[in-house]
């Protein structure tokens, strides 16, 4: 057979997205997304599902509402919007072989969601101080290219084992945690761990994402959580919860456990396998 007959080359995804109220809030601020998209077309993709990287890229995203009902709500929407416009450019140029764009049109597409809502803040007494956390990935064959803003979370759990928070979060307690000044279990009972000091919209001047990149494989796993997931379950719980195998699928599992744990926050995971 010829080697570019051969389908057991290409890498596929396989996701799997919940958001849950948890136990005391009343309404969902946190939301998810899923895209698939090429250089003409963006395509939503469902909660559930397995598709190529052959053809058109993926992108996955979670948000987590800030000040208000209608945050999450409307910080979902406009990111929509906004990567409905710009990934597909953002595909043709990566094609062309521009492909230090990446990373720039990740930059400018937390730029425009930051303006957006920042608008909708100035504009509506009800929207006033809004904003949200947004963590991305945007999977091409081999390469995950992310960027994030806020306190929700991006773990990488390669094939051969272990775990690794790939964003840093953006609160003071986050800052204590990375400078060792903290435990895991003491900044996760501290009072202000979420008190953020990056957001989009929320009254923030500049908004200046992380942006980095992750070469993966076959095997490896990456997650996608609001800090509701984090507020119920260790690092260590969280890895165990997606390596277990088991039923339902590993989103849902992460959720429920997280809930069933805390449930004092919206609780919201996407899981991406590379197969």
């Amino acid at each position: 057979m010829h080697p570019h007959h051969d389908i057991s080359n290409a890498v596929c995804l396989r996701w799997s997205a919940l958001s849950d109220c948890g136990k005391v809030r009343k309404n969902n601020e946190d939301s998810f997304l899923g895209v698939q998209f090429d250089a003409r077309e963006v395509r939503l993709l469902g909660k559930l599902g397995e598709a190529s990287l052959d053809s058109a890229d993926m992108a996955f995203a979670v948000s987590d509402g800030v000040g208000g009902a209608m945050a999450g709500e409307f910080a979902s929407r406009i990111t929509v919007e906004k990567i409905t416009r710009l990934m597909p450019r953002a595909f043709k140029q990566a094609a062309a072989g521009i492909s230090s764009g990446r990373p720039d049109v990740l930059a400018e597409l937390f730029t425009q969601i930051h303006r957006a809502i920042t608008h909708l803040g100035e504009s509506y007494e009800e929207c006033r101080g809004m904003g949200a956390t947004l963590s991305l990935c945007w999977f091409t064959p081999g390469r995950m290219v992310f960027a994030h803003v806020g306190d929700s979370r991006i773990y990488y759990l390669p094939a051969s084992g272990g775990m690794k928070q790939i964003t840093e979060d953006d609160t003071f307690v986050g800052w204590l945690r990375r400078n060792g000044r903290l435990s895991e279990y003491e900044a996760r009972n501290h009072p202000a761990r979420n008190r953020l000091q990056k957001a989009l919209g929320g009254g923030n001047q500049f908004v200046d994402p992380q942006v980095g990149a992750v070469a993966f494989e076959k095997g490896d796993t990456f997650v996608l959580c609001t800090d509701g997931v984090v507020d119920g379950l260790f690092d260590h719980a969280i890895a165990e919860c997606i390596r277990t195998p088991g039923t339902p699928d590993p989103a849902q599992r992460l959720v429920r456990a997280a809930v069933e744990q805390s449930g004092r926050d919206n609780t919201t995971a996407v899981v991406v396998e590379v197969l």
